[in-house]
């Protein structure tokens, strides 16, 4: 039998049974569908945030009392000892790395803003050095950046998010009007640019005010974060990490042989963790799109067994005509391989909407390489090929005398 005239034959017999095929691939659209639909959340998280960090420099460290990650009690209550990171610390960097190019510091916290009768929960309240917005990437579109000026003086100047300006300032220049954030009155100064949504989670709800104004109104006894940049010449960000650490280590007392009583992080040390927390989150999902596939394999193997029974005459009649066991073997592989592929077709137009419903929804970022529909579609036929080779078996070694003798 041709390979032309087998698909023909297999999809006659499919279109012949159309509801019986249509309940057969059901799981199989299930399992490609979780599959897509969890390949484009990872995929989509992983661009985020790699863009996202991306924004701050490959060339760029953290400093904080607390590491970034914490996977036990124990370990949280040792580094909770560790002594604050202040604003002296700060100053004190400022002053001695010769290897950064531009160092900052930072505080957050959440807190209100209030405009008249209007007000803002949640809102994100940021104490930053003038270093941070370059740092950080911050791009004022509206008025005027924070200057170094405003944070040696204290002022009440403030940048505000695109959040805080729609909501609480709509139809007027936000420019030079107050606000009352968490009981202190501010005057907007600047407005960022708008970012959009992220995880279901607005990037434009925030207010930027000196770290000085931060510290004194908000109280001066918690650790800051302190970043810096280093240039971007190879090594260059190592070679700033070692001295950065050798400074505050001298600054803190910290006795030879001992651990760092601080934490240094770069974007790679993120983007590691990140990728660390996808994988195992795609790890256990795959795993049960795996037996959602089994499962999809395990019902063609029954229905294809049934049609091999149903079709017991028709063989035989095709064995007296010359038909060989491969011939027959691969028409119902064929036909196995075809209707896990229109499933697994199916599923993926199913996960392609489920993620983009997701995006829609909550504004969780979503991606789908082609190579990972043409590898979806790939599992899907294998998946009906693998268990549809004992029917196919069974069916080409049916003896054809006893087969023509079988009764409809």
């Amino acid at each position: 039998m041709e390979l032309a005239e087998a698909f023909k034959v297999a999809l006659q017999s499919l279109w012949a049974n159309k509801m019986r095929t249509v309940l057969t691939i059901v799981g199989m659209v299930i399992g490609i569908a979780a599959l897509i639909a969890v390949t484009m959340l990872v995929q989509g998280a992983k661009w985020w945030v790699i863009n996202k960090i991306a924004t701050k420099g490959s060339n760029t460290l953290t400093v904080t009392k607390m590491p970034a990650v914490i996977t036990t009690p124990e370990e949280f209550l040792k580094v909770n000892k560790r002594k604050d990171l202040t604003y002296d610390d700060y100053l004190y960097l400022q002053r001695t790395c010769s290897l950064c190019e531009s160092i900052g510091a930072s505080l957050s916290s959440s807190g209100t803003v209030i405009s008249g009768k209007q007000y803002s929960n949640n809102t994100s309240i940021n104490g930053w050095t003038t270093a941070m917005e370059h740092i950080n990437d911050l791009k004022v579109v509206q008025g005027r950046p924070l200057t170094s000026m405003d944070d040696q003086l204290g002022t009440h100047d403030i940048i505000v998010g695109y959040d805080i300006v729609q909501n609480l300032l709509p139809n007027m220049d936000p420019i030079g009007q107050e606000l009352r954030v968490d009981g202190e009155v501010y005057t907007v100064v600047g407005v960022g640019e708008k970012e959009g949504a992220i995880f279901g989670q607005s990037q434009d709800n925030y207010v930027d005010m000196p770290l000085s104004t931060y510290l004194h109104t908000h109280g001066e006894h918690q650790s800051v974060e302190i970043s810096a940049a280093a240039s971007t010449a190879p090594g260059a960000l190592d070679n700033a990490i070692d001295q950065v650490r050798a400074l505050l280590r001298a600054r803190r007392h910290d006795l030879p042989g001992t651990e760092d009583d601080f934490s240094i992080s770069t974007n790679d040390t993120f983007i590691s963790i990140f990728h660390q927390i996808t994988s195992t989150f795609a790890t256990v999902i795959l795993g049960i799109v795996s037996i959602s596939l089994v499962i999809a394999g395990v019902v063609i193997m029954n229905i294809m067994l049934v049609s091999v029974t149903e079709r017991t005459r028709e063989i035989g009649i095709r064995k007296a005509l010359g038909a060989k066991q491969n011939d027959v073997m691969i028409q119902f592989l064929i036909e196995s391989g075809v209707m896990a592929l229109i499933g697994g077709f199916f599923g993926v137009l199913l996960g392609i909407g489920i993620g983009e419903g997701i995006t829609q929804l909550i504004g969780f970022p979503t991606a789908i390489p082609a190579w990972v529909v043409v590898l979806a579609l790939f599992v899907a036929a294998s998946v009906g090929i693998f268990f549809g080779v004992y029917p196919a078996r069974k069916a080409a070694m049916l003896d054809p005398i006893v087969a023509l003798r079988a009764e409809l």
